[in-house]
């Protein structure tokens, strides 16, 4: 992998489906991020968007039928970059954040390495 990753780097996942999460946070620890906190659902995501300390966040477009909006204004306003995971597509993404990296679900480590790595080149430029 490329040396702009950050060694310990920490990650806010948001996925309501718990085998999902289970394989994102394995993925994540597999290229050397450690999962800070995850949620399953908005109100617990809300919560934790607002006081956990991470580096970036994977958030689940759809979490048990809510946008995930909420979340990413939060994220948002904390100025920390996040990557929506997604099995909509583009056109699935809440329209004020079109312009957001977008994982297609299902994905493979080496495509959320490559977002991971560009998500944060753009962030830190």
């Amino acid at each position: 992998m490329t040396a702009t990753r950050p060694v310990g780097g920490s990650v806010f996942l948001v996925e309501d489906e718990v085998m999902i999460r289970m394989m994102v946070a394995d993925m994540l620890e597999e290229l050397g991020y450690r999962v800070a906190a995850e949620a399953g659902e908005i109100g617990e995501a809300v919560k934790l968007a607002q006081t956990t300390d991470f580096d970036f966040a994977i958030l689940d477009v759809n979490v048990n039928g809510k946008v995930i909006s909420p979340v990413a204004d939060l994220i948002k306003a904390r100025g920390r970059p996040f990557i929506f995971a997604t099995g909509y597509g583009s056109s699935g993404l809440p329209e004020e954040y079109r312009d957001r990296p977008a994982l297609q679900k299902p994905f493979q480590l080496e495509t959320l390495a490559r977002m991971i790595d560009a998500t944060l080149k753009d962030a830190a430029a």
